[in-house]
């Protein structure tokens, strides 16, 4: 486990060095269709199964009844989700800059309990899934000193160019982000 700030990697290591593992080699081919690809953009090849983030619930995020407007879940899973992809090796603003994008296509959340003001937060951010131009996360909002489970959510994203049309993802890039795939169901 890496602490970085309130950022917690947990990643695969190599049993015997302790280093993260690399990628895995052959990741075939892009497959053949009107979508274009993106230039190529390098990540660091770190091995990273899991993020936790951690933050306070802040006043403006409560509603009259005290307790975390619901749509700042979603700001709570962005945060997970760019600290992931942060802890790959690049943050998501160099990503745009090297022309990789990824738009939110689809959000499932399940609200299993309150948070309120000044609460401990953790997100916990897994990537589930990784296709030639779709990637989808899933993530756990946890009260930090109990525990306990506040919102179960899940989000797609899919790659696109400049233009706003389907891209398909750079190798290198899919190539890290496969190696960091964690199935929705494990080890919950």
């Amino acid at each position: 486990m890496e602490h970085r700030g309130s950022l917690t990697v947990l990643g695969r290591r190599h049993k015997r060095t302790g280093r993260p593992l690399g990628t895995r080699a052959g990741q075939g081919h892009l497959p053949s269709s009107p979508i274009r690809p993106l230039a190529p953009v390098s990540l660091m090849p770190a091995m990273v199964s899991e993020t936790i983030s951690e933050l306070r619930v802040r006043y403006a995020e409560t509603d009259q009844m005290g307790v975390v407007y619901h749509a700042n879940y979603l700001v709570w899973c962005e945060l997970g989700r760019t600290d992931f992809i942060r802890a790959l090796g690049k943050s998501y603003a160099e990503l745009e800059r090297e022309g990789v994008r990824l738009a939110v296509s689809d959000v499932t959340m399940r609200f299993h309990a309150a948070a309120r003001y000044d609460d401990p937060i953790r997100v916990h951010t897994r990537l589930t899934a990784i296709g030639s131009r779709r990637l989808a996360f899933a993530y756990r909002v946890v009260r930090a000193d109990t525990e306990t489970l506040l919102v179960s959510a899940t989000t797609a994203l899919v790659s696109i160019d400049k233009t706003g049309r389907l891209a398909v993802l750079p190798p290198d890039v899919r190539a890290v982000l496969e190696a960091a795939v964690l199935p929705a169901d494990h080890g919950r």
